[in-house]
Order: C-alpha cells, then structure tokens, then sequence
C-alpha cells in the first residue's frame, strides 16, 4: 500500500490578518522611537541601513496591494510552501526598490502609517480567496499574508539585531506562522521521515529519505527554538554556529541538515 499522502497545512485567516497587522503595528511603534543616528546603523543584510530595512517592510506589506492592482489569475498554480524558494530571484530587484523606497519616504512613521491604513481598507474589501500573481505563482490572497508575516517575523528581528536596546515585540500568531510555514518548507525540500525537527511550541515536521520513524523517540532528532529556526532558515544564522552555541541540538546519524539550510535568503 502506497504511503499516505500528507495534508497541506492550512492556516487561520483571522489570525493570519491579525498577526500581520499585529507584527506591523509593533515595528511602527518601534520605528516612531528611532532618532536619526540610529536610523543609519548598519544591518546585517549586506549595504542595508535601519532605514532600508525599515522601508523594506514597508515595502513586503504593500507587495499586497501591488499585487491586487492587477487582475486575479485564472488559477492557483503554487502552494504557499514554494513561496520560500522563490524569494532569492528577486534579491537584486528588490535591493533596488528598497533604496529608492528610503529616498522618497524620509518619514517612515508617516509611510508606515499609510501602508497599515491602506493594508486595512484593502483586507476588509478583498475575500481570501482572490488569487494574486505573486512572485512564487498565483496564490489566495490569505495564503499570501502568511507569507507577509515571515517577512515581517524575519526582519523585525533584523531590526533587533541592528539597533540596540529595540526589542520589538513579535507577535505570536505571526512567529507562529513562520516557524510553521519554514519548518513545512524544510519537509518539502526534504521529503521523507528519517528525521524529526522540533521547534517548540509551533511545529514538529518529520523530513530526509530513510527509515520512517513510526512510535517511540524518533532515532534523529533535530530541536531549536522558533527565533533560531527562522535564523537557520534564512541564513542569518549557520548550523555550525548554532550548533556550537547550544541554540540547537541534534541527535542521530540522519540529524545533521546544514546542508539543507538556509531555504530562504
């Protein structure tokens, strides 16, 4: 008998709204705080300042409204676990548009303001269900802000590590999104129930081709929490450096998935 075929992870529309808002609103409070010479520390992403970084947040959550300026597509064609592959293609354009975007919006509580409003008029005017063109494919509008709150999840903590003292909040439906959807992108990218990784309390996906674990402790277990897992899988952080600093642990021969990492940059 053929192996059963794993459900798709769906997600709270309700929550996922909220979450995005949420996480949003969190950085807008932070960003309100920022004085001029900490909006020109560098970030970890490379030639960036705090204020790209900051317009570039700007700039995922209006990713929405591009895409709604256009007409749905005929049909779904991509799931929202592909989203993550996709994200390194546009890198270049996107370096591009961040500057440009900090250049015009020299007051980012004003722009943030505008793009939360804007992002609400639109939510409460669009169901779930309209597909946008997206840079992975077509996906539903709510599929699509599960994406949004990884971005969001991600660079607030880019923002954390940048200035400071900051510590902006997360949201937790929104971590709790992308530790889910990066964790279920890990398992395709992986197929297989060799090994089981474990980030507490959000998501526990098995992945790798060999033996299927079926009862009792899984012989390969991978476990981190949510903040680092979003690190490893976007390359902020190495399974290496990880590994030596005791943000993760990882037992059995099939355990070691530095290879597989980052999924997304």
């Amino acid at each position: 008998m053929p192996p059963a075929t794993k459900r798709a992870r769906t997600y709270d529309s309700a929550r996922t709204r909220a979450a995005v808002l949420g996480q949003l609103g969190h950085v807008r409070e932070a960003v309100r705080g920022l004085d001029p010479d900490r909006l020109a520390l560098p970030t970890r992403l490379d030639g960036w300042t705090v204020r790209d970084l900051v317009a570039h947040i700007g700039m995922a959550v209006t990713a929405v409204h591009r895409a709604l300026d256009h007409p749905a597509p005929p049909r779904q064609d991509v799931t929202v676990v592909q989203w993550p592959f996709a994200t390194a293609a546009s890198a270049s354009a996107i370096d591009a548009f961040t500057r440009g975007l900090a250049a015009e919006h020299p007051d980012l509580d004003a722009y943030l303001t505008d793009v939360d409003a804007s992002l609400r008029t639109l939510l409460a005017a669009h169901p779930g269900s309209r597909l946008l063109l997206t840079n992975a494919g077509a996906l539903p509008l709510d599929d699509y802000l599960v994406t949004r709150a990884v971005e969001l999840v991600v660079h607030t903590d880019d923002l954390n590590a940048a200035v400071p003292g900051l510590d902006v909040p997360y949201d937790r439906q929104a971590l709790a999104a992308a530790t889910r959807l990066l964790a279920d992108a890990l398992a395709a990218k992986a197929p297989g129930g060799s090994a089981e990784v474990r980030v507490p309390p959000y998501a526990v996906v098995q992945c790798v081709e060999g033996p299927r674990h079926t009862r009792g402790t899984p012989p390969n277990v991978v476990e981190t929490d949510p903040l680092t897992w979003i690190r490893l899988a976007t390359g902020r952080v190495g399974w290496r450096d990880a590994l030596a600093e005791a943000a993760v642990s990882a037992s059995g021969e099939r355990a070691d998935i530095g290879g597989l990492l980052p999924l997304m940059s």
